[in-house]
Formats: C-alpha cells, structure tokens, sequence
C-alpha cells in the first residue's frame, strides 16, 4: 500500500507581532496552513483577522516576524475594502483578476515558436486553465447575480462593485484564496453555489466570514485569533465549537483544582510553625506561583438589551395591493398584508428584486408606487440601515453613541452611557477613540448601540449581521427573540434567520409569499412546492359546453350567489384568529428559547416541541383557509 504524500505548507508565519496604533493585535502568533486546506478565521472583533489576511495577502508587512510562502504561488484576494477601475465595463474588471494568466497567455502568443520557455509557458498556462477565462467569468457573473458583462463599474451600487470583486478574486482559480466576508450582499442562492464552489475547489482557502452554515460547510480547519495568537481546530464549526466547549470545560476543572490547592495551602501557610520555614520554602513558592496565575481569562459577551418596546395596537401596519417601480422597472405588485403584532419577519430574495425598497416604503421614507400602506397609531418604527455611512469618523465612540447626553433611556429607567457602552464590550480606552480606528465589526457595534437606544415597537433590520463577529451575533439573536415587539429584517444569513424568524416573506419572482416559520421551513416548503406537477389551468364553465346524451343527463348546478353562512362567519373572524393564533406561537418560541427551557424533563421538552408543531400547523391552516376564502370571494365577484 503506497504511503500518502504529507501536504505541503503553502503559507507560514512565525512569532508574528502587529500593532494598530497603540491597539496590539498579533504577539507572537505562528501558523502554517496546508495546501488543500480551508481555513475559517474566527475570533473578536478588533482582535486582527482582516489585519493577518492582509498579511497573508502580502498587501502589509507585520511589525516583526517572519512570513513563508510556496515558491511561485498564486494568491486571489477579496478584502473588505477593495477598489475597482471606474471607466471599465463589468467583463474587464472581473478579468483583471486574472491580470498575471493573461501575461503568460500574450508571452506565450508573442513568443517564436523555438523559444526554449514556450513549452513551460504552456505548460503554466494549462495548469492555471487559462484558456477558458472568458467562459469563466461569465459563469462567475451569472451564479453570483452579478450586474450585466457589458455595463459600466462607476454606474453600479456598492453591492454590486462588492460581488464584482467577488469574481475577480475567483476568476484566475488561484492557490491561495483569501476571502474577507465573501458572502457579504450575496443573495442566498448565490451563497449556496459559493459554498459548492469552495467544497471542490483544488486551491487553498482562507477566508473570514459572520456566515455559520458557510464555516460549518466549507471549512475543514478552524483558526482562532485569541489574545494575540493563532489556536487551530480540525474540523467544521460545528467541531469547533464542541472543542471550545471542551476546552473551557477542563479549563474550569483546572481552575477548580487551583482553587482548591490554594485554599488548602493558605490554611498551611497560615498554621506553620516558624521552625519549619525553611523546610516548607518550596510549599510557599508553589503556593504564590499558583496564586498568581489567575484564573483563565474568559472572553466577555456583549450584553445586548434592547429598550422595552410601548404595547402595539390591533393594527401594526396593513399593506394593501402595494407595488413598487424604479427606474421604469417593477420590483414587487400586488403585496397585500397584515403585519401581524409580535412577528419576526425575515424577509428574503435575489439582489435586486426589491426587500430594502420594501423596507423604505414600510418606514414611508418611499411611497409606493402602487397601492396603500397603513400603521396603526401606536406602532413607533425604528431602522438599521445596511449602509454604514452614519457614523461619523470624527467623532469618538463617546460622542456618537452619546449624541450628547450622558445617560440613555432602557424602558422606564435611565442608565449611565458607560455602562451602556460597556454593554456592547467597549472599555475605557475604546470610549474615547475616534471611530475612524475602529475596525469594521467595532463600526458596527457602534451603529447597533447608537440606533438600538432609539427603542420603536417595530424594528426593521437591513442586513443587520454584517461585519458582527459570531459572539455578538449571538447576543444579537437572543436579544431579538426575547424582544416583545415586532421584528422585520432582511438578511441572507441563514442561520440568523433561523434562529430568529416566526414568518418568512419571500420574493420568488414576480409572485410574493407569506409563510408562518423560520427560513428553513421556507425552503422545505419550497422545494415541496417546486416538486407537485403544475396544474392544468382552469377552464371557465361557460367556455366548456358539455355533451348531453339521453341515457345519462347530467343535472346542471347553478353557480351560487354568496358564500355559506359558515364561509361569511370564517370569513369575518378569520384575521382576528389568525392574529391570537400567532401571538400563541410567539410566546410559544420564545419559551422555547428560554434557557429554563432546557431545565425540563426530556418527556417535557418533546411534549413542548409537539406542542409548537401543532401550534404552527395550525397557524398554516388558518392561512389557507383565509386563502380559500378570499379566492371563493373573488370567484363570486366575477
């Protein structure tokens, strides 16, 4: 049996040391990172993951330290803030990621035929398959939703400029990939084929990424950036976090046994004799060395608390026939809904087809460009906008948080801006620097605790996860499912939405669809839907004359004027039903995500989890019965 090959290093970093401004980040890190590897980067925000891709990238060079890379390696590069040429159409960007194949390609085309590196340069050429870079990047334009080959980079949006980018960084299929936050203003579609991309891809990864489903997919190693160096896992997410447990369980049984050995020391040390001091000399030296090592440091969570929300009337807000147009385009027609009071809403869809234009017409920032929108006279709207230019950099974290005032109002009580900051793990020293030398997750946790004291009954969430590291995600999460209002966000990570959605609007081209359940009953219900053969359309009674013959007379039945008594009272009480039936199963998940949820027998918990299935069967029930209804009355109007 042929002995495997060990894989080879294609980057390594030795006693790494970086700083930014006075802010250490790597001290003494090391790393290798295999070829055929696919490494997530996770860790803190601030605590240097873009900063070591970068210098992976070789676009720095760290303060002190050695770096190591495989001799003739081929590194793409997606950063966070990247630049794209202004004057060049979508094609020609994308290709210039492909800027060093293309040279080998016009050496080789302009070298004679005897040149003695022609056979090498074809060679190099065939291994980087540069030869299909054209159908390539049109492929890449097309699973990743990005805007037309032939327009202009300067006339686009930033999330399209970002999944151009995303191409370029794909197009030369290098050995090295390095990716900052590559699903980042990718639909979810265009995620998933991203995943499939990198599960096959032949090159190495790395790459930094909020997307938990995307880590747990892809990767086949986790690294943690943790106080200032480099801690690996083998495996998944998933594996990652089973090891962290793991290891923060020994470390606390650690910490038991020191506690323990210095509290039966210190009474020793105390009851001594003098005339043993000398003999016991070691017994003290070990008992101080132990007492100085402290306990091991335990990364603090943001403690997101979001302001109690004023109660929400009957109605919340009620759309009616809306429909949306710009630039001569439809987005949406049609939409007809009832928000209901206690919902969380994740809304859904391709780039472009018209969620964060639905969002502004829902804070009436927009008005539609069809039909009505009404909100009820108790509900207080609160946005977080996916565009983070609010924050202003010449401020410091203080004065932008602050706005002035030295305490902010939680509900009925007022706590101390300090305290409040101290919330979203902002210390002293981070208070008082300008938000300019924050580093993109940090921004984000400003904006978060900048809107979030606004309070509002009903918070609509843009893309609210990025930047965020996986802590504060969480935190995030949790304080949204314990939130008493109503939620209405658009997101394309998966896992948010799972975790913190009740109902599911999708834009599934030209048709919009309410569901009651998380994002991955959506999708299961989907692919049920797009799995029943399509109907034949219906043919009108009038159209179809039917056959009489005298052995078998069929009796004609008139078609009725009205509904059936039972069919007006449903039809009547139906809304209301619905809207108990739904403020039932909010209550009923956020129990579920209690944690004195998980202090139940396991015959508890099953019955409870029936519970909630039957809860949101019902729910679905009632919806297609209104469904029902609503179509028999149409059906009599005609």
């Amino acid at each position: 049996m042929a002995e495997s090959v060990p894989a080879q290093a294609v980057f390594s970093a030795s006693e790494l040391q970086i700083a930014f401004g006075a802010k250490p980040l790597l001290q003494g890190g090391t790393i290798a990172i295999l070829e055929g590897e696919r490494v997530g980067l996770v860790g803190r925000n601030g605590c240097g993951k873009s900063t070591f891709l970068k210098i992976a990238a070789g676009v720095i060079a760290p303060d002190s330290g050695t770096v190591t890379t495989r001799r003739g390696l081929l590194t793409g590069y997606l950063p966070q803030e990247f630049e794209l040429e202004q004057d060049l159409s979508v094609h020609e960007a994308v290709l210039r990621g492909a800027a060093a194949v293309q040279a080998l390609i016009e050496e080789y085309e302009n070298a004679p035929a005897d040149a003695p590196n022609a056979s090498q340069l074809l060679e190099r050429i065939e291994h980087l398959d540069g030869w299909t870079l054209d159908s390539r990047a049109k492929s890449l334009l097309t699973n990743l939703n990005a805007p037309a080959p032939h327009r202009i980079v300067g006339n686009l949006s930033g999330g399209e400029k970002r999944r151009i980018a995303l191409c370029r960084s794909l197009i030369a299929r290098p050995d090295l990939l390095i990716l900052d936050e590559p699903t980042n203003h990718l639909d979810t579609d265009s995620i998933q084929w991203l995943e499939d991309f990198l599960a096959r891809y032949s090159g190495t990864c790395l790459f930094v990424t909020h997307d938990r489903y995307f880590l747990d997919r892809v990767c086949n190693r986790i690294v943690e950036i943790h106080q200032g160096g480099f801690v690996s896992f083998p495996g998944n997410y998933t594996d990652y976090l089973i090891a962290q447990a793991e290891r923060e369980a020994v470390s606390e049984q650690t910490e038991k046994k020191r506690q323990k050995f210095l509290r039966s020391e210190l009474e020793w040390v105390r009851r001594a004799p003098g005339a043993r001091r000398t003999k016991s000399q070691d017994r003290v030296d070990r008992y101080f060395e132990a007492a100085a090592q402290g306990p091991p440091e335990k990364a603090s969570d943001a403690d997101i608390i979001l302001p109690t929300p004023k109660e929400l009337g009957n109605r919340v807000i009620s759309l009616k026939n809306v429909g949306a147009d710009v630039d001569g385009r439809q987005l949406f027609s049609g939409l007809t809904l009832e928000i209901p009071a206690g919902a969380r809403i994740g809304i859904v869809g391709r780039n472009g087809s018209g969620k964060t234009t639905l969002l502004r017409i829902l804070t009436g920032e927009l008005e539609p460009t069809r039909g009505t929108v009404e909100r009820g006279a108790r509900t207080e709207l609160n946005l977080i906008d996916q565009h983070r230019l609010q924050i202003d950099d010449t401020k410091t974290v203080w004065d932008e948080v602050g706005e002035g005032r030295e305490t902010v109002r939680l509900g009925t009580e007022d706590i101390s801006l300090r305290g409040y900051l101290r919330r979203f793990l902002f210390n002293e020293t981070q208070m008082g620097q300008l938000t300019a030398q924050l580093s993109g997750g940090e921004r984000s946790r400003v904006l978060l605790a900048k809107i979030l004291k606004r309070g509002g009954n009903v918070l609509l969430l843009d893309e609210p996860t990025n930047d965020l590291d996986l802590a504060t995600l969480r935190v995030l999460e949790e304080a949204l499912v314990r939130f008493k209002g109503t939620v209405i966000v658009v997101s394309h990570d998966r896992y948010f939405m799972n975790r913190v959605c009740t109902h599911t609007l999708a834009f599934e081209g030209d048709e919009l669809r309410f569901d009651v359940g998380n994002y991955e009953e959506f999708i299961q219900r989907r692919a049920e839907r797009a799995a029943k053969p399509a109907l034949p359309p219906a043919r009108k009674a009038a159209a179809v004359t039917p056959a009489v013959t005298p052995a078998a007379t069929v009796p004609v039945t008139a078609r009725p004027q009205k509904l059936s008594w039972k069919d007006e009272r449903d039809l009547e009480t139906i809304e209301a039903r619905i809207l108990e039936a739904e403020a039932a199963l909010a209550l009923a998940e956020a129990q579920s995500h209690s944690p004195d949820f998980y202090k139940q027998s396991p015959a508890e918990m099953a019955a409870s989890h029936e519970s909630l299935i039957s809860q949101r069967q019902a729910v679905a029930a009632l919806y297609a019965r209104w469904d029902d209804l609503e179509q028999k009355q149409a059906a009599l109007k005609e």
